[in-house]
């Protein structure tokens, strides 16, 4: 009996190689390469391609306007760039139990009101826990029609007679084909599968849903390659014992990858959130010092947050610095600058920083919350519950000007804030925004006087 060929992957880029190296090559990550059976197929005459394929030039291209079909949800129409494109295939990847089964569970409902026929195909669940779990969600017509099966042969002929036009792959690690004789869930058999069902979605015009789990440091399993194949990639982020769940789009070749979809965790299944921005801001605490609201974008989508900080003086010999939901070099940064340019003594406490809400935002614009937020709390002074604020902050202490402030302002408004503290810089042009108070700093200097000014000050340094 022949002995079965053995070949290195990469988990993280999908190199080969023939023997075992603790780092990889192409994508220099340590410990990536796992050993896989492969079987090479026999040597024969090789097919080539006749004169028939030639290269168009650009103008000769004729352009076909793709009509997109929405999901029934306007929070993931919104991430995936205006709704679902046909002949796409798109990865949905999280965390176990965060809501990937049952969000798309719901799309299928959606589309099925639409009388789209939709097929469900699983390999984790029996027909009888998905009909348990779609009885809660609600009521479905007869288009949606649900598959049990893993191996890839059966199913490319299923979708070759039904022809759907919408497909939901739960999960591709419990995909295989025959003809790899590697396990389930295997760097070759999730490649495999993934180039299946990308050759199905264009060659028979199917948008295909997949689902992904995630390792534990957040990526897709299986090679990284597997990302690159496919259209549109989105995470479903959140804490799992928190009401919220956030879809963000990693990966669009269709549209813009800075849109996020909020969703809610309910009963019946996942309710869309219209205002995130009223949503992450209910509790917040009135006349407490230390908190502050900022603004953030996301995409096209400006949501308010509560910047909380918390300064106190240390009891051991290193303090402690801790961020939650932002980056802690950043906050150790913004310290550094505080002490510098304000002469705080910063360097003698204990500096704890949280985004309320368990949201994750890192955009520069959090960066004079988060100052004012611990100048609030080491000087003990409350800042206005109607106050917001937005702007990077320099190492030199300056604040500098950031994208879409008109956005910002016209949400604070709507929001019911009446003051505004925002970067002089880029403020060539006035922004028409009757019933809220601009003020306009330069640094953190004036940032901080501001704050804690008396409201004739406040007046006095307003920008009209």
């Amino acid at each position: 009996m022949a002995k079965a060929k053995t070949i290195y992957f990469c988990q993280e880029c999908g190199q080969e190689s023939s023997k075992w190296l603790g780092q990889c090559p192409g994508c220099r990550q340590w410990n990536t390469f796992v050993e896989e059976t492969v079987e090479r197929p026999k040597s024969g005459p090789v097919h080539r391609m006749g004169a028939d394929a030639r290269p168009l030039p650009l103008s000769e291209i004729e352009m076909k306007q793709e009509e997109r079909f929405s999901s029934g949800f306007p929070e993931l129409d919104r991430v995936l760039g205006g709704g679902i494109v046909p002949a796409s295939i798109v990865l949905v990847g999280g965390d176990p139990g965060i809501g990937k089964s049952t969000l798309l569970l719901q799309v299928c409902r959606n589309l099925s009101m639409q009388k789209i026929p939709v097929l469900y195909i699983s390999g984790e669940e029996s027909l009888q826990q998905i009909k348990l779990r779609a009885q809660r969600i609600g009521t479905f017509t007869d288009s949606l029609s649900l598959l049990c099966e893993t191996n890839l042969e059966v199913i490319d002929a299923v979708l070759r007679r039904e022809k759907p036009r919408a497909v939901i792959i739960d999960s591709i690690q419990t995909m295989f084909s025959d003809n790899i004789s590697s396990s389930p869930g295997s760097v070759s058999q999730v490649r495999e599968a993934t180039g299946a069902f990308m050759q199905l979605a264009k060659g028979l015009g199917i948008t295909i849903f997949i689902v992904g789990h995630v390792t534990k440091e957040g990526v897709v399993a299986g090679p990284r390659v597997l990302e690159h194949m496919v259209d549109t990639v989105l995470y479903f982020e959140g804490e799992r014992h928190a009401a919220y769940r956030i879809l963000r789009g990693v990966k669009n070749r269709f549209g813009s990858t800075n849109e996020i979809g909020v969703f809610e965790m309910c009963a019946e299944g996942l309710a869309e959130v219209a205002n995130p921005s009223e949503y992450m801001l209910s509790g917040k605490p009135k006349g407490a010092s230390g908190s502050v609201v900022a603004c953030s974008m996301e995409g096209t989508r400006p949501i308010l947050l509560e910047v909380q900080a918390l300064i106190c003086r240390s009891n051991f010999g290193i303090p402690r610095r801790t961020a939650a939901g932002t980056d802690t070099n950043r906050v150790n940064l913004l310290l550094a600058v505080l002490e510098k340019r304000l002469n705080l003594r910063l360097g003698e406490c204990d500096a704890y920083v949280n985004i309320a809400g368990g949201i994750k935002m890192n955009e520069p614009a959090l960066d004079l919350g988060i100052v004012l937020a611990m100048i609030s709390s080491y000087r003990e002074c409350c800042i206005d519950e109607k106050t917001i604020c937005f702007g990077e902050v320099g190492l030199s202490g300056e604040v500098r000007a950031v994208s879409m402030a008109k956005q910002r302002v016209l949400e604070a408004r709507k929001l019911g804030f009446t003051t505004c503290i925002l970067p002089k810089a880029g403020m060539d042009t006035k922004i028409e925004a009757e019933g809220i108070r601009l003020l306009c700093v330069e640094n953190v200097r004036e940032a901080a006087a501001v704050i804690c000014a008396p409201e004739t000050d406040r007046a006095a340094s307003s920008f009209l």
